[in-house]
């Protein structure tokens, strides 16, 4: 819901920083990869309570991911750089709530696990969507630099990270926190479904009266 908003405050420090990172043998394949084995130091300082520590993992993990975007957009959107860039994200982003269920089982397992539920939800849609509407050729006027049809929602990127960055600075209330954020978030895949099926279906319903029109010409 907030992404359309977000990109417009970041998005002349990121191109400023992958405008320093052109030109050198760094790719943007090198800031992701890079960017989720820092991300990925969040597992152990979170599940050892070191949650400072692992706000500023998660952060790093996050600039980075703004970075090789924009460093993308310079040399070249690829198709294997966007699956490797969506891939990690989702890796990422379920690491965090299974890092706090380490943290402390007794009282955020099942929270930690209802939240991972809830992300299958929101990814799945999300890249179900974007499979068919690449193979409809559809575009999304609002994320026009995506590799994939990003498909918007109540809980996308920026509220996740603004959720993780509570969750660390409040650890006391990550139960209460998965719990909602959790809810929103099948609020989110709810939406995305109806969205997307109504979406996929007025295209084939225009596929179809083209064929119709083509063979009564």
């Amino acid at each position: 819901m907030l992404d359309r908003y977000a990109i417009t405050i970041i998005k002349a420090p990121l191109e400023k920083a992958a405008q320093l990172l052109d030109g050198s043998r760094i790719t943007a394949n090198h800031i992701t990869v890079s960017g989720f084995l820092v991300g990925m130091l969040a597992l152990p300082a979170i599940a050892l309570q070191s949650y400072t520590f692992g706000l500023l993992f998660i952060s790093i993990n996050r600039i980075f991911d703004g970075i090789d975007g924009a460093l993308a957009r310079r040399q070249g959107i690829t198709d294997s750089g966007g699956f490797l860039d969506i891939t990690l994200d989702f890796l990422f982003y379920s690491m965090v709530p299974f890092a706090f269920a380490l943290a402390d089982p007794a009282n955020n397992a099942i929270p930690a696990a209802f939240l991972i539920f809830s992300f299958m939800g929101t990814g799945s849609s999300f890249l179900a969507f974007a499979v068919m509407a690449s193979k409809r050729g559809i575009d999304n006027p609002v994320y026009k630099n995506k590799s994939l049809y990003y498909i918007g929602g109540l809980t996308e990127g920026t509220e996740t990270i603004a959720c993780f960055v509570l969750f660390c600075l409040i650890p006391a209330h990550f139960a209460l926190l998965a719990w909602c954020f959790g809810a929103l978030c099948w609020i989110t895949t709810f939406t995305r479904i109806l969205a997307g099926f109504n979406t996929l279906r007025a295209a084939e319903t225009d596929v179809e009266r083209e064929s119709e029109k083509t063979d009564l010409g």
